[in-house]
């Protein structure tokens, strides 16, 4: 009796086990499609105004993809994607060679599309009467060798904006006293809209249609023309951020905007970079304000 209940204790083990391995070998791991599915993707914060439009329109036009969008500071971005914990980006850069390098022992590579042209512009409240400036005088402004005695403000230590500006002033401190981040582009307009002994340096997508919630700042903001003086074609001449001043590169103060997948397959990642690229998705960004990439054709009907 006691062999025969062993034996039954072990065929019923066994026959658990094997309808474990069946319900397993049942699961299939759910890749996410071309235009299907759920996908989880880093984006730059500081220029989320422009990809919540396009997510909006993406997820109308194809109601079965689900991408998620998880908005941080450029440098959270990218160390997420270093990290694995999403395999698709959207960076004002691309990857540089160490990164890259790390995703090579993964076995992966980095597809990269730019899809538009944003430019970092300055504003002031509407009260100031400072509505020029130079790019030397940015410079030096950074740097703490400008006479000024007003607030700078910017988005945060680890955005996207910061290392742009950290770059353009040879500056990696940014620490003089009268420089300050806050925690969000909204917080920048929404600062200097209330200090007139202030200067705010921002995306300009944050300009364009803005969201009910920092309408009223924008209102009372203006943002100031640029002029550098090292350009060949118009040393002389104040810009402010246009389409056209970006498109002539008569404005000074611009970044592209790169979508970088690293999945290594066409899925969601793919998919959501071919509509950015495509006619529907450039015209987007063109209705935005911002330079495409590829400037859609305009269609002209003509009635005989």
């Amino acid at each position: 009796m006691k062999f025969s209940f062993r034996a039954l204790l072990s065929g019923v083990a066994f026959l658990i086990m094997l309808q474990a391995c069946k319900q397993n070998a049942g699961k299939k791991t759910e890749l996410d499609g071309f235009m299907s599915g759920t996908a989880v993707f880093g984006a730059d914060e500081s220029f989320s105004p422009i990809i919540d439009e396009e997510l909006y329109i993406f997820k109308a036009a194809f109601p079965d993809a689900n991408p998620v969008l998880q908005y941080k500071a450029e440098a959270d971005v990218v160390n997420d994607l270093m990290n694995d914990k999403y395999r698709v980006a959207i960076l004002s850069r691309t990857l540089d060679t160490t990164e890259l390098g790390i995703l090579k022992r993964r076995s992966l590579t980095a597809d990269t599309i730019r899809f538009a042209v944003d430019a970092i512009a300055l504003i002031v409240n509407q009260a100031s009467n400072d509505t020029l400036i130079s790019v030397n005088e940015i410079k030096n402004m950074l740097n703490g060798r400008s006479k000024t005695d007003k607030n700078i403000v910017f988005d945060n230590p680890n955005s996207s904006l910061v290392r742009y500006l950290k770059t353009l002033s040879g500056n990696n401190g940014l620490k003089q006293k009268n420089i300050y981040a806050l925690s969000s582009s909204k917080e920048v307009i929404r600062y200097v809209s209330t200090h007139p002994n202030s200067i705010g340096i921002t995306g300009f997508s944050w300009l364009n249609d803005p969201d009910k919630d920092y309408a009223d700042a924008v209102d009372k903001v203006k943002i100031v023309g640029v002029r550098n003086e090292d350009s060949k074609t118009a040393p002389n001449q104040y810009f402010k951020p246009s389409q056209e001043t970006l498109v002539q590169h008569t404005y000074p103060l611009s970044r592209s905007l790169y979508i970088i997948d690293c999945t290594g397959r066409k899925g969601l990642g793919a998919g959501f970079a071919s509509f950015l690229a495509s006619e529907r998705g450039q015209r987007i960004i063109l209705k935005s304000g911002l330079l495409p990439d590829s400037i859609p054709p305009r269609e002209i009907n003509i009635i005989h």
